[in-house]
């Protein structure tokens, strides 16, 4: 006699939901979990700021000297030597800017004032004219209250050009300390990972190596395409700026040069101002034929350069760009606009290793080449 086959009843609805209530709940602790340390990371780096953004600004500054300093080093120089040329080309590099920008400015800068005047003087005369016809008695008593506003501010004044004071000593002290950490970092980084294996062990050290390695090629790759971008963007805006007569066409290059580290909102800045320069200096004629040829040189960053050449080093969406700029810019000012993009590649850069080794480790082992068949009976 035979048993009756048991038939799988299914599942009571209380488990199910149960089941699907536990799988929420745990994911739910993890999210807050990652969102609670990603609020303490965010804490400390506010806090230890000041130690930060050295340590941020020499890893940029050591992707840079890095490849200078390997070349010297296959050459047959030490690496402390070759480290220190490689420093001092950095240095020599930033004087040649300063050398550049600053006589050009003093040169020009009562040229530009006279025409800033001239430009003023236009703008009254327009508002005088049909259709505001502006009174002289209304101008006059606009100008009279921004002269007492300012009159009125003069303490805060005095006192943010003290604190300028305080902030350009600050900066030549972070310049110098990312100076001798990125001189270290060029000089023994080649000893970080075998200390690293050391303390971590092989099996944590494989991954941690693999983890650094990826962020290193990273950040050299966006470093060396920003520059080359920025470069080709300050040569044709620049070029364009002197074929124009535009004053000051050689900061203006300089600075669309340094804009184009900051993506998307620094093109916007030095754009901006040269536009804003144009306007004042030559009129608005001048102004619109500069505004075109930046048009055309951005279209020919976002549509060529940047997809051609960052899509093997960053393999980041401009959304993506957009939002690490507008929130380091707004958390750190600048430098963490400059930083955010970085910063983002690094955290993209890991990710792509976590899926990795998740997808490594949930795919079916692969079947043996060589199976043995029993023959047929």
């Amino acid at each position: 006699m035979t048993e009756p086959k048991k038939t799988l009843e299914p599942p009571e609805r209380g488990d199910v939901i149960g089941i699907g209530l536990l799988w929420l709940a745990k994911w739910s602790l993890c999210i807050v979990a990652i969102a609670a340390g990603a609020w303490v990371l965010g804490f400390l780096v506010a806090r230890l700021w000041v130690v930060v953004l050295p340590v941020a600004l020499a890893v940029v500054v050591a992707t840079v000297l890095w490849p200078p300093t390997r070349w010297l080093t296959k050459h047959g120089l030490r690496p402390a030597l070759a480290a220190s040329l490689s420093i001092l080309g950095f240095l020599g590099l930033l004087a040649g800017v300063i050398a550049l920008i600053v006589p050009s400015v003093v040169d020009q800068a009562p040229e530009l004032a006279d025409k800033a005047t001239e430009g003023v003087n236009r703008v009254r005369h327009w508002l005088q004219g049909p259709p505001l016809n502006v009174r002289d008695e209304q101008l006059d008593s606009a100008v009279d209250a921004i002269v007492s506003r300012l009159q009125s501010s003069a303490e805060q004044i005095a006192t943010g050009v003290f604190s300028g004071v305080t902030t350009a000593t600050s900066a030549l002290v972070t310049l110098f300390l990312v100076l001798v950490l990125a001189f270290f970092f060029v000089k023994d980084g080649p000893r970080f990972m075998p200390w690293l294996h050391s303390v971590t062990g092989s099996r944590g050290g494989r991954h941690f190596e693999e983890v650094l390695s990826r962020i290193w090629v990273t950040l050299g790759g966006f470093i060396r395409t920003q520059a080359l971008v920025s470069l080709i963007d300050a040569v044709l805006i620049g070029a364009g700026l002197v074929i124009l007569g535009v004053p000051l066409a050689a900061v203006l290059a300089v600075l669309t040069f340094l804009g184009g580290f900051i993506p998307i909102v620094g093109a916007f800045v030095a754009g901006a101002l040269a536009v804003l320069v144009a306007l004042v200096a030559n009129g608005v004629t001048t102004a619109l034929i500069v505004l075109g040829i930046i048009l055309a040189v951005q279209q020919l960053e976002g549509n060529v350069l940047q997809p051609v050449l960052q899509s093997r080093s960053m393999q980041l969406h401009a959304v993506v760009v957009l939002l690490a700029v507008t929130a380091g810019g707004s958390l750190y000012g600048i430098v963490g606009a400059f930083l955010a993009v970085p910063v983002a590649a690094m955290v993209a850069v890991v990710l792509r290793y976590v899926g990795e080794q998740i997808d490594e480790a949930t795919q079916p082992p692969e079947p043996d080449d060589e199976t043995e068949t029993e023959p047929a009976r």
